[in-house]
Order: structure tokens, then sequence, then C-alpha cells
């Protein structure tokens, strides 16, 4: 059970139906009526591994890391990696552990080096790194560290636009880093954070809908940290970008 094809129970060949009705099995199982609290640790693991199986593109993503990463490797890898003390080797076990649902031990490797500074572009193929990130940030997500998930996807989306790898799944990725901002992270960081983040998603180059939106709420944000002349210079080119919009009448706006 050392993935998420064996913590379903099914085949890497199985169908979408057959994933479906092996996680509603599993799941019944770990109910917490039935296992108790003591199966929260295994319904999320549960829940991750359907969550990427029954999605086509994180399924080839997830194949595509895990049967290249892994399973090429031939002897026991982990204990290998675990004896080598370079940074390089460091990142690739966070990766072997994400792949092998050990989420615990991979955060606490990548924290002890470093966490979000720990430079693991450095270190992997740029495949390698690109998956690492976006399984890495999924899971901390999930664990409410919303601002290192958002370091982590406006890495790959930088990079995405210098030199395309995800292609159609970087809408994904996009949607992800966007859901992120605007669900949960503005009440896990303070203003002056929200505010470097508001400036990387504008340096990012997305819709003009969104640079709106982020515009404005950077604006808002300067002026409550008494930075009103910056505020208005930001409001003044939201009022611009947002004339671009289709279907929205610009109007005046006075920062308040």
């Amino acid at each position: 059970m050392n993935n998420y094809y064996g913590l379903l129970g099914v085949g890497r060949s199985a169908s979408a139906g057959e994933i479906k009705r092996a996680f509603r099995e599993r799941a019944k199982r770990l109910h917490p009526d039935i296992a108790g609290a003591a199966a929260e640790a295994g319904m999320r693991k549960l829940l991750t591994a359907y969550q990427t199986l029954s999605n086509e593109e994180r399924r080839y993503k997830y194949d595509r890391a895990y049967f290249r990463f892994v399973e090429s490797s031939g002897f026991d890898y982990r204990a290998w990696l675990r004896e080598q003390g370079d940074p390089a080797n460091q990142a690739k076990l966070v990766f072997f552990e994400l792949l092998h649902l050990e989420e615990d031990e991979a955060i606490a490797i990548w924290r002890k080096n470093g966490g979000i500074n720990f430079q693991t572009e450095q270190y992997m193929d740029r495949e390698d790194w690109m998956d690492l990130n976006f399984i890495l940030a999924e899971e901390l997500d999930r664990r409410g560290q919303g601002y290192e998930a958002f370091r982590l996807l406006a890495d790959i989306i930088r990079e995405e636009r210098r030199l395309p790898y995800f292609r159609h799944f970087t809408v994904e990725v996009e949607k992800f880093l966007r859901e992120i901002v605007r669900l949960r992270l503005r009440s896990q960081v303070d203003d002056e954070t929200w505010v470097g983040c508001m400036e990387t998603l504008l340096a990012l180059g997305f819709s003009v809908r969104d640079e709106y939106i982020w515009m404005r709420s950077l604006a808002q944000t300067l002026f409550s940290l008494g930075d009103r002349v910056a505020a208005e210079g930001i409001n003044r080119e939201a009022e611009k970008i947002g004339g671009r919009i289709p279907g929205r009448k610009r109007k005046k706006t006075v920062v308040q």
C-alpha cells in the first residue's frame, strides 16, 4: 500500500468507475462511527488518493512522477537517500516520501532543510521539481499552511511562463492558486505579507479581471498600512485595467 493505487486497492489500469467504487468501500470502513477518531489520518490519505486518481489530469501527473521517479530505483531507495546528508538527496527524499503517502515525514524533511527557502530546483530535474512543488503545495494547503503553498505554486507558474511543462494542466495549477488566494490566504498572513503576495500575482501574468481584483486588494492594504500615495496610484492603475474587462463600466474610485 505504498502508492495511491495500493491505498485504494486497484490496479494502475483501473477505470474511473472502479476507482470510485473502491473509494466508497474503503471510506465506509474509515468512517468515524465505525473506525473512530484514530482513522482520521487514514481517511485523509484515502481522500487524497481518490481526488488524484479520479481526476484525469492529476492522475496523469501522479503516474508520471511515481512510476518514473520511484519504480526505476530497483533497490531500497528510501534507506539509501536517508543515509545521504547532501541537499540534492534530501530533496529527492522529500519527493519520495510524498509519493509514498508519508506526508508528515516529507514535510519534516523539507522544513529541516529550510522549508520555503529550500531551493529544490537546484537539485532535481526540472520536471521532478515542478511535480514536487505541486504535490507539496496540495499537502501544505490541506494543513492550513496556505502561504507556503502559495509560494510553491507561484514558482511553478513563473517557470511555466518561462518554459511550458504542465501545458494544459497549467489551468488547474492556476485555479488552485486562485482558490487559495480567494478563500484562505488572507486570514493566514499579515498585511505586509499580503502586499507581497499581491505583487507576486500581478507579476505572473493572469487575466485582466484577476489583475483588477488583486490591484484593488493591494491598494486597500497599502492604505491600511498608511501608504495613501501608493494606494491611490495603484487604484488609478486598477481602473485603467478595469476598463478592459468585458461588460464592466468604468467608474471613479476613491481610496478611503
